[in-house]
C-alpha cells in the first residue's frame, strides 16, 4: 500500500518536496486522477495530478474538487501563504516537483507507483502475479509457478490438488532445487525457452519427485524475462493451450511494471546510498529514506565478471543485491561504475558481510567470478572511509584466488598496507636510488643474490638460523653474504628506522616481499 510518505520520499528523487500536509502522512492512496479540461465531470482520485493548472491556487482548488488526498504540481518556487492556507483548508497534502520533470514522466512514476501498490479485497493488487497463477490454474487445471529467467519463483497459485514434491521443495525455497533444474536442463527446457515461444511439455522424473510439467516461456519483445509451469500429465492442447498462451502475454505485462516499479525504487536506492558514500549533509535524512538505523554499518564493494557476460555479471549482481525492495534485505545498494556498493547495518559482524556477497554469488549463472572487499565498521557520518576501506580490501581480493574469502579490511589492514605502498611505488613516488638499488644493480650484473638475503634476514629478524633456513642454504653462507651486502651499499642494519625503510622499500618495490 502507498501512503502520504512513500510518495513524497520518491518524488523527492525528482526533485519534488513537501509543502504541507494537513493530513496524516501514513494517508493511504489508491488511485490518481488527472484534470480533463474536456469532461465536465469532476475527476475523482486520492492523488491529484494538476496538469494544465495556471496557477498553485487553481491546483488545489481543482484537489479539493476531487476530493483528493494529495495533490502534485510542478513548481519550483517558494510557495504562497495563501495557497498553503487553501490546502491546509482543504485537508490537502500539497507536493511541488521540479518543474524541469515533464508531466509524462510525472505521471508515469505516479501511476505506476500508487496502482501497482493498491491492494483488492483479496488484498492483493492489480497487477498481482499471484491472483494471474491462481486464474489460470483454474483455467488450465493444475498447479501453476511463475519464475524468472534464474528460476526463482515470483508467484505460485494456491492450488494444490495433485501438487508434485518438486513443486513443494520449489515453493519452500523459493526457487527451484538445483538437482531438479539439471533434469529439467536434461530435456532441453532452457533451450526451448531461449529460442521458442511455444508451449513444451517436460516428462516426468521420479528421481527428483517430479510430475509432468508445461512450460511456456514469458518475454518483453525479444528479451525472456520468465517463465511459467504449469503440473500436467500430458501436453496442454486446445483451449487450455490457449489459456496458457494467454497467461504468458498477461505475465510479461504484470513483470514489466514490477520491474519498473523495481527500477524507480532501486534508482531511489542507489541515489541515497551514493550520497552516504559521498558524505553527504543530510545523513540523517538519507537514512531514514533507506529504512537504516543511526548506527554503526560496513560498506561492501562487490564486483562480478563472466568470460561471456561482459558488463551483464555487475548487473545480475546488483538486481540480486537490490531484489526484495521493502526492506527486507540486510543492507541497502549502489551501482557506480562496475562496482556494487552495500550499505550493511551492524557493524561488529565479518562473518554476516561474507554471508551476504555469498548469497548474492550464489544466484548468478555458472562461470561469473565474484570478488568482494569488505570496509571496516564506521558510524553513518563516516562511511566514505569504510567505502575506501572496501574499495581496497577489493583491490587485495583481486590479486588472490577468487575461491579466497573476501577480504575484510580490519582484518587485512596489513596487505591493504603494502598495496598502497606498491602504487606509490608504481606512480614512482619512492626513492629511485639507494642501498636496494645498489643490491639490486650488483645482483644484475655479477649474478650474486644480495636481495633475496637481505629480505630473508629481516623476515627472519635478524635470526641468522630461520633466514638460511627459509633461503636453503648453510648459515655460514647467510653470515658470508651479509658481510658481502654490507661491501656494497650503507645498509645502516643497526639503525631501527634504517631497517624499517629497507622493509617498506622491499615491500612497496617487491610483491614478492608480501
Amino acid at each position: 500500500m502507498v501512503t502520504v510518505d512513500r510518495l513524497v520520499n520518491v518524488l523527492s528523487t525528482y526533485g519534488g518536496r513537501l509543502c504541507c500536509c494537513p493530513l496524516p502522512r501514513a494517508t493511504a492512496l489508491r488511485s490518481v486522477a488527472v484534470h480533463d479540461p474536456a469532461d465536465p465531470r469532476p475527476a475523482t482520485g486520492e492523488v491529484f495530478l494538476a496538469v494544465g493548472a495556471a496557477s498553485a491556487v487553481e491546483a488545489v482548488r481543482w484537489a479539493a474538487r476531487a476530493q483528493a488526498a494529495a495533490v502534485v504540481l510542478r513548481d519550483g518556487g517558494d510557495i504562497a501563504e495563501e495557497v498553503l492556507d487553501a490546502a491546509r483548508t482543504a485537508a490537502v497534502a500539497l507536493i511541488a516537483v521540479d518543474p524541469a520533470v515533464s508531466w509524462s514522466q510525472l505521471s508515469a512514476v505516479v501511476f505506476g507507483l500508487v496502482l501497482d501498490g493498491r491492494e483488492s479485497d483479496a488484498g492483493r493488487g492489480p497487477t498481482d502475479l499471484f491472483t494471474l497463477a491462481d486464474s489460470l490454474a483454474e483455467e488450465v487445471g493444475g498447479p501453476v509457478t511463475v519464475e524468472d529467467r534464474f528460476s526463482r519463483v515470483l508467484a505460485y497459485s494456491s492450488r494444490q490438488i495433485g501438487a508434485d514434491r518438486a513443486r513443494h521443495e520449489t515453493i519452500l525455497g523459493r526457487r527451484v532445487p538445483e538437482g531438479v533444474r539439471a533434469a529439467i536442463a536434461r530435456q532441453g527446457a532452457f533451450r526451448h525457452l531461449d529460442a521458442s515461444d511455444d508451449p513444451l511439455f517436460v516428462r516426468p522424473s521420479a528421481a527428483h519427485g517430479l510430475h509432468g510439467r508445461a512450460v511456456i516461456a514469458v518475454r518483453a519483445g525479444r528479451e525472456l524475462i520468465g517463465s511459467i509451469w504449469v503440473e500436467s500429465e500430458a501436453p496442454l492442447t486446445g483451449p487450455r493451450a490457449a489459456a496458457l498462451r494467454a497467461g504468458a502475454t498477461a505475465a510479461a505485462q504484470h513483470m514489466l511494471r514490477i520491474r519498473a516499479g523495481a527500477d524507480l525504487e532501486r534508482r531511489m536506492e542507489s541515489d541515497c546510498v551514493i550520497g552516504l558514500l559521498e558524505g553527504s549533509a543530510d545523513t540523517l535524512g538519507l537514512l531514514s529514506r533507506l529504512g537504516l538505523a543511526s548506527a554503526p554499518a560496513r560498506v561492501v564493494a562487490l564486483r562480478a565478471h563472466g568470460a561471456d557476460s561482459g558488463h551483464a555479471a555487475v548487473l545480475l549482481a546488483f538486481e540480486r543485491a537490490t531484489l526484495g525492495f521493502g526492506w527486507t534485505r540486510p543492507g541497502r545498494s549502489a551501482l557506480s561504475g562496475s562496482t556494487v556498493y552495500t550499505v550493511l547495518p551492524g557493524g561488529g559482524d565479518v562473518a554476516k558481510a561474507r554471508a551476504w556477497i555469498a548469497s548474492v554469488a550464489e544466484d548468478l549463472p555458472a562461470g561469473v567470478v565474484v570478488r568482494a572487499g569488505i570496509g571496516g565498521p564506521a558510524e553513518p557520518a563516516l562511511l566514505p572511509a569504510s567505502r575506501s576501506e572496501a574499495d581496497e580490501s577489493l583491490a587485495v581480493h583481486a590479486l588472490r584466488d577468487p575461491a579466497a574469502p573476501a577480504v575484510a579490511y580490519d582484518e587485512a589492514w596489513g596487505a591493504v598496507l603494502l598495496e598502497r605502498l606498491r602504487a606509490a611505488a608504481a606512480a614512482g613516488r619512492t626513492p629511485a636510488r639507494g642501498p636496494l638499488h645498489e643490491l639490486r644493480r650488483c645482483d644484475a650484473e655479477q649474478g650474486t643474490r644480495h636481495v633475496p638475503t637481505l629480505r630473508a634476514w629481516l623476515d627472519a629478524q635478524g635470526d641468522v638460523g630461520a633466514a638460511a633456513q627459509r633461503l636453503g642454504v648453510h648459515r655460514n653462507t647467510v653470515r658470508y653474504r651479509m658481510r658481502q651486502l654490507a661491501q656494497v651499499a650503507d645498509l645502516r642494519l643497526d639503525d631501527p628506522e634504517g631497517r624499517l625503510a629497507l622493509i617498506i622499500a622491499l615491500a612497496a618495490q617487491d610483491p614478492a616481499a608480501g
